[in-house]
């Protein structure tokens, strides 16, 4: 293929772009330390010219939290010609020791703050990878480095593993592509609305799906990237007010955070920061309370597998004159497939679509360019997730009438009684729209007569007080009676290291020495 019309796609290109167009602008804030887009690219090619002899050809980890060593590394490990690995932040030291050996990384950049964690994975392998901490070592490595930039002659290629939480097993390593990261991190720009003048705080962590591939659209964007090490909502409010944030992104838990910090406040007039949340639906109470403020908050939908967000509730201009109720439940929506994904589908048992009436359900299945190579050393698993070649996300939707996909429940989360199926997210969202409740969870618990029942675990509003009664006949006045918890716990819920709820966790608790039907 001529090379006049052809140049293979790979998401570091945008810093190139970005040097050369915007290079005197602030690329990066980061505490009291400030870049140009100059400096960035700068930086990053010397970390590439440090890290290739150290690599040999195998993978990069990096465990650090939102900072610029992580940031940077989503350019310098690919011009240094090997894949990424961003290491989740908050795992034991065995499930880090897996990962590195599994991925065969052959360096490891890795924050003070893990010196510890890291300490006690490497006791636990042969040959550890070459080790390299944050601050003044790594500092000294980029200083010393002669610049590099190996580009990707196959678009196609790997260009980062990110492992899946392994809550059912060993944790999966996905395989990201250059061409897909490419095209998504574009998608992003798109839908977010990124420009020169945008200014994004990293509030979603970057090892989670490569930060759905904002490090690379927001410097598409020639945009700012203000680091945040830990979601602090006090800080997160200054950032906003003082370093002026338009965009960020994070679980619906992030928005609950904000919406109810002390420091919380409506922002002035002409000062909108636009929000991206994905995980569970954000309840039509969070979203009402989020406008108020002056957020405008996108719901998305996606996995690992699909280098984060393939579905997005792409707002119609015709929904602005409906009320405030109708926008939140509009707002709650998967949506459709991004700018650059495939038309998603929901299929019933036999593989066919199921009908788009917005009431019958199968499971969500996705393809296209944001859909992974497949799991790393694991063709089987490939095979079982995308039999036909589309990837079965294991998430339960409907297609309304307009195309919209509505993400009812995860497979595993949907609860049977007496032969009635029950969507735990349309009670969990039943249960949030109470003004004194802050978050709450259902799951499915044994019951001698109906096999399984709802059961709600809920924390509260600070300061606000409600009981068990009045929560399930809160309940009781909105779905059918079956649909109501039978019991209601208060108190914090477990949570992942990027803010959902960890479901599996009660669920183990509630069905401890019975025969489960959901695992």
């Amino acid at each position: 293929m001529s090379a006049l019309s052809f140049e293979p796609l790979t998401p570091v290109s945008y810093l190139d772009r970005a040097a050369a167009a915007h290079g005197d602008r602030t690329a990066v804030i980061d505490g009291a330390e400030r870049w140009t887009y100059a400096e960035l690219r700068e930086r990053c090619r010397r970390l590439a010219g440090a890290l290739e002899p150290l690599a040999a050809g195998r993978p990069v980890a990096v465990l650090a939290p939102n900072t610029h060593v992580l940031l940077e590394a989503n350019y310098g490990v690919p011009w240094a010609g090997v894949p990424l690995v961003a290491v989740n932040t908050r795992l034991s030291a065995r499930e880090v020791a897996y990962i590195l050996e599994h991925s065969e990384a052959a360096v490891l950049v890795h924050d003070p703050a893990f010196d510890e964690l890291v300490d006690t994975a490497f006791a636990q392998l042969g040959a550890p990878p070459v080790r390299i901490r944050a601050g003044a070592e790594y500092e000294a490595l980029i200083a010393g480095a002669e610049p590099t930039a190996i580009t990707p002659t196959d678009e196609r290629s790997l260009l980062s593993i990110n492992y899946t939480s392994g809550t059912t097993g060993r944790p999966k390593g996905v395989m990201y592509h250059h061409r897909g990261a490419y095209l998504q991190a574009l998608a992003m720009v798109g839908h977010t609305g990124l420009s020169p003048s945008a200014v994004h705080l990293w509030t979603l962590p970057m090892f989670h799906c490569n930060g759905w591939c904002f490090p690379w659209a927001v410097t598409a964007a020639a945009a700012t990237h203000v680091c945040l090490p830990k979601v602090d909502p006090a800080q997160v409010w200054r950032l906003i007010r003082e370093e002026g944030v338009t965009h960020l992104n994070g679980a619906p838990t992030v928005l609950s955070m904000l919406a109810y910090a002390k420091e919380a406040s409506p922002l002035p007039d002409g000062h909108v920061v636009r929000i991206a949340t994905g995980g569970a639906p954000p309840s039509p109470a969070i979203l009402r309370r989020m406008d108020e403020l002056g957020f405008d908050v996108t719901h998305l939908y996606g996995l690992t597998e699909t280098f984060g967000p393939a579905m997005i509730c792409d707002w119609r201009p015709e929904w602005n004159g409906l009320d405030q109720d109708a926008q939140s439940r509009l707002k709650a929506r998967q949506g459709v497939g991004n700018m650059i994904a495939f038309t998603p589908r929901v299929i019933g048992e036999d593989g066919a679509d199921v009908p788009a009436d917005g009431a019958t359900t199968g499971q969500i299945a996705l393809r296209g360019n944001n859909v992974m190579l497949g799991y790393l050393k694991d063709p089987e698993a490939t095979a079982a997730a995308a039999p036909d070649g589309w990837f079965r996300t294991g998430d339960i939707g409907v297609v309304h009438p307009d195309g919209y996909v509505e993400l009812r429940d995860r497979a595993k989360d949907v609860i049977i009684s007496g032969g009635e199926n029950i969507a735990s997210v349309e009670v969990e969202q039943a249960i949030m729209d109470h003004p004194a409740v802050l978050e709450a969870a259902v799951i499915a618990v044994p019951d001698e007569r109906w096999g399984e029942v709802p059961a709600a675990y809920v924390t509260l509003q600070e300061g606000a007080s409600v009981t068990e009664e009045e929560i399930v006949e809160h309940v009781k006045g909105r779905l059918a009676r079956f649909k109501a918890p039978r019991t209601v716990t208060f108190g914090e819920l477990p949570r992942t290291s990027t803010g959902k709820i960890q479901k599996f966790v009660l669920r183990d608790k509630a069905w401890a020495g019975t025969e489960r039907r959901i695992q």
